[in-house]
């Protein structure tokens, strides 16, 4: 299969995933901030792994949820996308928002003086 196909179906079940996740009624997906951010599609079609991160709960409450409602994902998932097969879905946390985050809090705590081109030309011009 060609790579770019492999991507937008990638794409086309992130999306879809998305849009699915917000027509869950369980109150430990819809009361958080849960958003997809990758789906990963075997070549074969069979299996996708859909990474997810969370804000406002926790990460296990929420994967649990996730786990429970595989069955409601894969139907919803095979009425909106027109595949051959409809992959069984494991859904994996992805930490990066949150180390990003973290990587924010740690620069915004470092105490460097901005650059300033004016000193830096009266350094040369002596």
């Amino acid at each position: 299969m060609a790579k770019y196909r492999q991507n937008r179906i990638n794409d086309a079940v992130k999306e879809e995933m998305a849009q699915i996740l917000r027509d869950v009624k369980d109150p430990r997906i819809s009361g958080a901030l849960v958003s997809i951010t990758a789906a990963d599609v075997s070549a074969d079609l069979k299996f996708a792994k859909i990474y997810f991160s969370v804000i406002g709960a926790e990460k296990e409450e929420v994967l649990k949820a996730l786990k429970n409602a595989q069955g409601f994902f894969r139907s919803e998932l095979a009425k909106r996308i027109n595949l051959r097969i409809t992959p069984a879905l494991t859904f994996e946390y992805d930490g990066s928002a949150e180390y990003g985050a973290n990587i924010s809090k740690i620069l915004s705590g470092l105490d460097i003086k901005p650059y300033d081109e004016d000193e830096e030309n009266e350094e040369n011009d002596d």
